[in-house]
């Protein structure tokens, strides 16, 4: 056991996690010749594209200093905020953490808030300046701001790059001299933590683990202990580049079980696995159920596309377990799913994979957040779809979820994102200088508000320089209504909105106006109104297309084209009360845009 290391590398998007992970494996000699390629440890295309790791991975490294042989166990880990429970469960898999901070960028939202986590876990970071080899690396600058936010000495920060290799002896030396090896005993109960899992087609549900104590034999009978199954070992391992079985692993080591497991909702990351027979005391802390931030309606565009879309999103699933569905109906859309995401990459990232690999073409509808709903009688509701709010006599309140949000930015672009800021109802907490010309501010906003295009608008106001990390900080109570888009008095559930009243005025006026622009006429009028209860706050009116009927007269008494014009009235009348609008596909799709 004196000889594992296990570590992790923690950064914020885009500091070159990925490719210096690369390095590591080419020196150590873990992969080589023809498997050696870019991101080797990002195995879907879209993960390559992007430059994102969105699934963590595991692998094995051996290395040899003055003649002793060392294993290392690197935990890969995604970088974007939605996937910090990820995040957490791979740093308590672990007892050391690079901290990898981009010479050109310096230390960002996300670099400081998977620090705190690491720190809590009392792994031992070691800090690591990447991208050294670029013209426009300030080392001096992002030393100071490391030393500041760590409290290291300047000597202890390894200048690396990924890219041409430099210092990476540095590190893998580091990791033997700082990082602690494993505590644990091998004769103790059998206690194991999951940080991951993956789908096999033909194996089933594989759960990767690291032992804290005990020693697992393949073929012992185990239990999960949140789920409180109990499986066969079929087959246990090490990870390397591919999974390379064992007959037993002990405490400190990383590996994988296999035991038939056909669902992915029976492996949970951050569950402890024990014996059936000798169980441990208590299970590994930390253990949360990873809880849907962001819902939104996914619908088919053609109706009998119905069940493929099931079938899609179940086998998305068991790749990602994270994402949960529920069948809705939607009277413009038909039949379809509402999904809760993790936040709104997840939900790019999901419908990305729908249209890649199961050829999927879906629409999504307005995205929205859980609510809290306490009715006059205490009862609480929890309210995921606008269409799901009881009448609103029997409410007493709503409470909406606000979360604690980080922004770090230059200092010339903080008058604008302050401003962004309070437009999206944030409450400032503090800000700090971080270094010469950075600061932090920290807000507490709203989710609701933050889903549509908050981080796009912040992105363009600091011209890319801003970052942006969050966590959930609880319900407050809020002003929440449900505005109601109406057609001829009949309301079009799909574009229906729970929003603050302070902003329910000038949205309702919007969408009219934009409805109106793309609803085609019709022989008769049709009526758009914005509607909060059964108090109409906007209309907007599509005037009918006529025909001239009185055309074929001339001549004679005015009282026969009186009577045409009479008759054409009633048989518009009549068409107005059994006709029905169609709302065209592009108007929902330009409402979800209208911010």
């Amino acid at each position: 056991m004196n000889n594992i290391r296990n570590f992790c590398i923690i950064a914020h998007i885009d500091h070159g996690k990925s490719t210096l992970a690369d390095r590591l494996l080419e020196y150590t000699q873990t992969v080589s010749g023809k498997d050696m390629q870019a991101q080797v440890l990002d195995d879907m295309d879209l993960e390559r594209e992007r430059g994102i790791t969105i699934k963590s991975h595991a692998i094995q490294m051996n290395y040899v200093l003055d003649g002793q042989k060392y294993i290392f166990n690197l935990i890969d880990t995604p970088g974007h905020v939605d996937f910090s429970y990820e995040v957490s469960r791979s740093i308590a898999a672990c007892e050391g953490a690079l901290l990898i901070v981009d010479a050109t960028q310096g230390i960002q939202a996300q670099t400081i808030s998977n620090l705190y986590m690491a720190i809590e876990h009392d792994l031992e970071i070691i800090p690591v300046m990447n991208k050294m080899d670029m013209d426009s690396a300030m080392p001096e600058e992002v030393e100071d701001q490391i030393v500041e936010l760590l409290g290291c000495k300047p000597e202890e920060i390894i200048r690396a790059s990924g890219k041409t290799g430099m210092g990476v002896h540095d590190i893998l030396q580091a990791i033997v001299e700082r990082v602690p090896a494993p505590k644990g005993d091998p004769q103790a109960p059998l206690q194991c933590l999951i940080f991951d899992s993956v789908f096999n087609s033909f194996r089933g549900i594989i759960a990767y683990f690291k032992i804290e104590n005990g020693t697992i034999n393949k073929g012992d009978l185990v239990k999960f202990v949140a789920t409180g199954k109990e499986y066969n070992a079929d087959e246990i391992g090490i990870l390397k580049l591919d999974m390379m079985p064992a007959t037993s692993l002990g405490a400190g080591d990383v590996g994988y079980i296999i035991s038939g497991i056909k669902t992915s909702k029976e492996v949970k990351v951050g569950d402890t696995i024990t014996h059936v027979k000798r169980p441990c005391e208590k299970a590994i802390s930390g253990f949360e159920e990873v809880k849907p931030m962001v819902f939104a309606g996914v619908y088919p565009i053609e109706t009998e596309d119905f069940e493929d879309l099931r079938a899609s999103l179940e086998k998305l699933q068991l790749n990602d377990a994270s994402l949960t569905f529920e069948p809705e109906s939607s009277v413009a859309l038909g039949f379809g799913f509402r999904c809760g995401f993790l936040g709104m990459l997840h939900m790019e990232i999901v419908q990305e994979r729908l249209d890649r690999e199961f050829d999927m073409n879906v629409i999504t509808t307005v995205p929205n957040v859980s609510y809290k709903v306490y009715t006059k009688k205490e009862e609480l509701i929890e309210v995921h779809n606008p269409s799901g709010l009881p009448d609103i006599v029997l409410i007493d309140r709503i409470e909406e979820p606000y979360i604690r949000a980080s922004v770090i930015t230059r200092t010339e672009y903080i008058g604008q994102i302050m401003t962004l800021c309070l437009g999206k109802r944030g409450e400032l907490v503090k800000q700090d200088y971080i270094s010469g010309d950075r600061m932090e501010l920290i807000y507490d906003m709203p989710l609701g508000e933050i889903v549509f295009d908050f981080y796009d608008r912040l992105k363009s106001i600091s011209k890319g320089y801003a970052s942006f990390d969050y966590h959930m900080h609880g319900f407050r109570p809020s002003k929440l209504i449900k505005l109601d888009i109406l057609l001829n008095g009949e309301s079009v559930d799909a574009l229906s909105s729970l929003i603050h009243i302070d902003n329910a005025l000038t949205l309702g006026r919007r969408m009219c106006e934009k409805l109106k622009d793309l609803i085609p006429r019709q022989q008769f009028d049709i009526a758009i109104q914005a509607a909060i209860g059964a108090k109409i706050i906007s209309r907007e009116t599509i005037k009918a297309v006529r025909k001239d009927v009185t055309a074929k007269c001339y001549g004679g008494d005015i009282s026969r084209k009186r009577k045409l014009l009479e008759k054409q009235k009633k048989g518009k009348k009549r068409m107005k009360q059994i006709g029905n609008v169609e709302v065209p596909q592009k108007a929902f799709l330009a409402v979800l845009k209208l911010d």
